[in-house]
């Protein structure tokens, strides 16, 4: 418990991403939608006289593969549950709530019965290797839950990997995430890789050198164009971007700072508030990784870089 999780995971429950609370079995004191919810009031059940726990069922945003799940207790001091556990299941289709409520067999327990601390972030490993769809959150026996997040590693839905069709390999809903980069003062670069999130956003560089994120690409594929977009960044853009790529399967992130990375794209000077494509590259081989530099700062609202493939990423590594 009270594992730091892993940096630039993705929080697959968040609400800016599609995550949504389907039900609860009590929310007299606080409505099960602020389970989600970084601000407002949380989630809280009414006082339980009798045996028995609260629970609350959350269709995940993306599909993915859960590391951690933290159960945020602050604000809730005196009113949060002891304990907790959360469970999960992978349905791809549109499940019949009802059925699901009605059959706990069917759910996995990927955090056991674990106590909670009062006004804490309360962090617990996942040891998991296959997608899940939903979790459900359980609290003994009641009380105030401030935030749940679910953070993990997002998966193509089936289907989007056939080798035919040109698919976004830097999108989030297509299973890609970045995983390392040189700086994430005001935001993380997974922030460019999704819809409507504001984008990636250094610090300004005082020393010399540039500014750097390693994106896994949702599967290996030889990347046929890329788009850069710098929409709303007026006075924030870089002076110029570069892209570098490499076949690293399943490569650490160590590993990958000392990787055999090849040019792609030399740097090209950049404007602001534009959609910037390019399609002449200096390699045209398969690759699972693209880096992405900044000359030297700034910020990039969205990367897309599109091609075809036949192996998302969970099938390399």
């Amino acid at each position: 418990m009270n594992r730091k999780p892993a940096e630039l995971l993705i929080d697959l429950a968040a609400e800016p991403i599609g995550g949504r609370v389907l039900a609860a079995s009590d929310e007299l004191l606080g409505p099960k939608e602020g389970l989600l919810r970084s601000s407002g009031p949380g989630w809280e059940t009414r006082r339980r006289h009798a045996p028995g726990h609260d629970w609350a069922v959350v269709a995940l945003g993306l599909p993915g593969i859960i590391r951690h799940t933290v159960v945020d207790t602050t604000g809730f001091g005196g009113r949060h549950p002891t304990h907790a556990s959360v469970e999960s299941i992978h349905l791809p289709t549109t499940p019949d709530i009802i059925e699901l409520v009605r059959d706990p067999g069917r759910w996995t327990e990927v955090v056991s019965r674990s106590p909670l601390a009062a006004d804490r972030k309360n962090t617990f490993a996942v040891k998991a290797k296959a997608p899940m769809t939903h979790v459900r959150l359980v609290v003994y026996p009641d009380g105030g839950v401030g935030e749940l997040r679910v953070f993990g590693d997002p998966t193509p839905h089936p289907g989007l990997f056939d080798g035919e069709t040109e698919i976004d390999l830097t999108a989030l809903s297509s299973g890609a995430r970045a995983i390392d980069c040189s700086d994430r003062h005001f935001s993380s670069p997974n922030d460019m890789l999704g819809e409507g999130a504001g984008g990636w956003l250094t610090h300004r560089r005082r020393i010399p050198g540039h500014e750097w994120a390693i994106i896994r690409l949702a599967g290996r594929a030889i990347v046929n164009r890329i788009e850069v977009e710098t929409t709303g960044l007026a006075g924030n853009a870089p002076e110029s971007i570069g892209v570098a790529a490499v076949d690293a399967a399943g490569a650490s992130r160590s590993a990958l700072r000392k990787g055999d990375w090849r040019p792609m794209l030399a740097p090209t000077q950049i404007e602001a508030e534009t959609i910037a494509t390019y399609t002449d590259f200096e390699t045209a081989r398969a690759v699972t990784h693209l880096r992405l530099d900044l000359h030297p700062d700034g910020g990039i609202t969205r990367l897309r870089a599109f091609g075809m493939s036949e192996e998302p990423w969970m099938s390399l590594s």
